[in-house]
């Protein structure tokens, strides 16, 4: 555990080993989310590092087009 400081405005302050581990650069986004009492700070990954990532879901463009379809139906109805 590293030890560090808010600023008299509220800023956090991570110390300089924890940004490196996360890749936080200046102006890098970040989101904060609170899981049982502690604080969460994960960085926003920039759309290029998305697009090197292999997609979670492979379908076909058919197969695509087959479940609008479907699903236009469904809300139709």
């Amino acid at each position: 555990m590293i030890k560090s400081r808010v600023g008299s405005k509220g800023e956090l302050f991570p110390p300089k080993e924890i940004r490196e581990k996360l890749g936080l650069h200046p102006h890098t986004k970040v989101l904060y989310s609170i899981e049982n009492g502690r604080l969460i700070v994960e960085p926003v990954p920039s759309v290029e590092k998305m697009l090197e990532e292999p997609p979670l879901v492979e379908i076909t463009l058919e197969e695509f087009h087959e479940f609008r379809r479907r699903l236009s139906k469904r809300i139709e109805s």
